[in-house]
């Protein structure tokens, strides 16, 4: 230790010393984080150590380590993308288990890295609620069979804090998924192989099929392909405005339209069921709480929840503060995102084709055939007439994660990305909408005193108060809300973040408009957390219904729905996402994302069938 080095100092250039040299890679760049902890190509993130540390917090920080460097010596990446499956549950279980196949191998070689990898999967056991399972639903099924796995392999049995959540799954599994488990404890140190086995897992599971909400019955065959999107778009409008009522639904929906969506409410308490289902049939029960007398997802109160413009949260002068300090940062940074910004441009010009009809008798006046008049005075005017674009109307909402884990770089990356964006997608005539979700107080606000003036009734659903900001609107040109963006650098502001609802809330705002192509881009750096709702209920009350939204938007809705993780592994919820470890991506990445959905367009929606009952 050098003299005058801060203890935390030594322990990250230890880490990182080691963990480079676990991962027999030196060409690495580690950093530090307070969350988002990860990998992605030489970048990884670790958990900064805390200030007073002991001997545990160091095993955990080593257990961490381990598990990023384990997983980037022994994984082949061009295998594992080329194997990865297309369903987010299945995508879940694969990463799972691969991990506790590099694992293993792990502390094969290095018996000493169990202990640490232990220490730090009991941690990430707590930190996501396992020790207050009581329901299988409750439980993340990946994380249960990868706990599996680590037991049959020898590595070490479940950490005690997800030992009765195992109790609870491990009959069923066993049962079902036995033989599967000891063929991949045969084939760990072949990946290829251990891929295969895992594809006949995900087939037996039943998770090769994305589409959870689909019902039994065979499409109608006499419905025709030409049915009209508006109506559909109307139809899932209709169903998510009921998501977080807790009014029955049902009513709502047309009961002779047998091709209605159903609504996400009825999707969670699992209306239209032909008949209850059995263990084997959890995918269909599974995000969403199906238990008889337990409720869903709610909100204690909705009283103190506000959605409100920029503009109104603090004086106009401020405003203009926080843009030129906006403004100061952009000249750093709009470098490369401008030049993605271009290409974008060009990409979504080039849709726009021009073409003219010429020699008409009337419209704009065609000054390149003048000359025929200057030569014959007796030859009439020529006129020309623009034809129609084909090019699809179309709105991007961009929803940007508020929480307190973003401040600093990550928020003022995001703020000068979204203005770049807006600026370059108004010039190609597609209109963009700018929001952003937080909450009004640390620890739960108003609902949370209410809850506890009212006794402290057990399950009460959201403590905390939503605030949610409307940045720019879609109507709203660039230039009268640029001051806006600005607010996003305001200190005090960023707090946490609920993200469900969120979801919720801007993807409805896109079902209200009237494009023919609507885009949701979400942009966030961590899972959702609120420590006063998370204390009050399950510890993976706020994610389950994350997923639960998500699955609904992907299957139900025309809403084309894409994310991007700073540091945080958002491929777990999302269908079409990508993850970045370096805020200073967030730009080129949105660019791409962007340019990606416009190179390629979407699938026509057709909603779920809906199964009677």
């Amino acid at each position: 230790m050098d003299p005058g080095e801060d203890i935390r100092d030594l322990v990250k250039r230890v880490t990182g010393a080691a963990l480079k040299a676990v991962a027999g890679r030196h060409e690495l760049n580690i950093s530090f984080v307070h969350d988002a902890v990860g990998a992605a190509g030489d970048q990884v993130r670790l958990p900064i150590p805390p200030r007073n540390m002991a001997a545990g917090d160091v095993t955990r920080l080593r257990g961490a380590a381990d598990a990023q460097a384990l997983r980037l010596r022994h994984t082949d990446e061009d295998i594992h993308r080329r194997r990865l499956p297309a369903s987010r549950e299945a995508r879940d279980l694969f990463d799972a288990v691969e991990q506790a196949r590099v694992e293993h191998l792990g502390i094969r070689r290095l018996a000493g890295v169990g202990g640490n990898l232990s220490a730090h999967l009991e941690q990430r056991c707590r930190q996501r609620g396992y020790a207050e399972v009581t329901e299988r639903q409750d439980a993340h099924l990946p994380d249960v069979i990868g706990l599996m796995l680590r037991e049959k392999l020898g590595d070490a049995p479940p950490p005690p804090s997800a030992s009765a959540m195992m109790d609870l799954w491990r009959p069923w599994l066993s049962e079902v998924v036995e033989a599967q488990l000891d063929e991949l404890g045969r084939r760990v140190d072949d990946q290829e192989a251990f891929a295969d086995i895992m594809a006949e897992m995900i087939r037996v599971l039943d998770l090769d099929d994305d589409d959870g909400s689909q019902g039994d019955e065979a499409p109608n065959e006499d419905d025709s392909e030409d049915d009209d999107n508006e109506n559909d778009a109307d139809d899932a409008q209709d169903d998510a405005e009921g998501m977080l009522s807790s009014d029955d639904s049902e009513g709502a929906l047309d009961q002779e339209t047998e091709s209605a969506a159903l609504t996400e409410e009825q999707f969670m308490a699992g209306e239209g069921e032909d008949e209850p289902a059995g263990p084997s049939d959890w995918r269909r029960n599974w995000p969403r709480d199906g238990t008889p007398g337990k409720p869903s997802y709610r909100a204690y109160t909705l009283a103190f929840d506000e959605v409100i413009d920029a503009d109104t949260l603090c004086e106009a002068e401020e405003l203009t503060r926080l843009r030129v300090q906006l403004d100061q940062q952009l000249i750093n940074l709009q470098g490369v995102v401008a030049r993605l910004a271009n290409r974008l441009q060009r990409k979504l010009l080039a849709k726009q084709t021009r073409s003219w009809e010429f020699d008409l008798e009337e419209g704009i006046l065609d000054a390149g055939r003048l000359s025929r008049v200057v030569v014959d005075p007796r030859h009439p005017l020529s006129f020309k007439r623009e034809t129609e674009t084909s090019f699809r109307d179309t709105v991007v909402g961009l929803l940007i994660d508020n929480s307190g884990s973003m401040r600093g770089r990550p928020i003022t990356v995001a703020a000068i990305s979204a203005d770049i964006l807006a600026r370059t997608l108004e010039r190609c005539g597609v209109k963009v909408e700018v929001l952003g979700f937080t909450t009004r107080a640390w620890k739960g606000g108003n609902a949370r005193e209410k809850w506890v003036a009212d006794g402290k009734p057990a399950a009460p659903g959201r403590l905390n108060d939503l605030h949610h900001i409307i940045y720019k609107g879609a109507e709203i040109p660039w230039r009268r809300s640029r001051r806006n963006l600005g607010l996003m650098l305001r200190e005090g502001l960023l707090k946490e973040n609920i993200d469900g609802e969120a979801l919720m809330w801007a993807h409805n705002r896109l079902l209200g408009r009237p494009e023919q192509r609507r885009i949701l881009m979400v942009i966030s750096d961590g899972a959702p957390v609120d420590d006063a709702t998370l204390s009050a209920n399950p510890g993976n009350y706020l994610e389950r219904h994350l997923r639960d939204v998500i699955n609904w938007i992907e299957a139900c809705s025309p809403v084309e729905l894409t994310a991007i993780g700073i540091g945080h592994d958002v491929t777990r919820y999302y269908r079409r996402a990508v993850t970045i470890v370096d805020a200073e991506e967030l730009g080129g990445t949105m660019m791409q994302n962007l340019i990606d959905l416009f190179e390629n367009e979407p699938d026509r929606f057709t909603p779920p069938r809906r199964r009677r009952a």
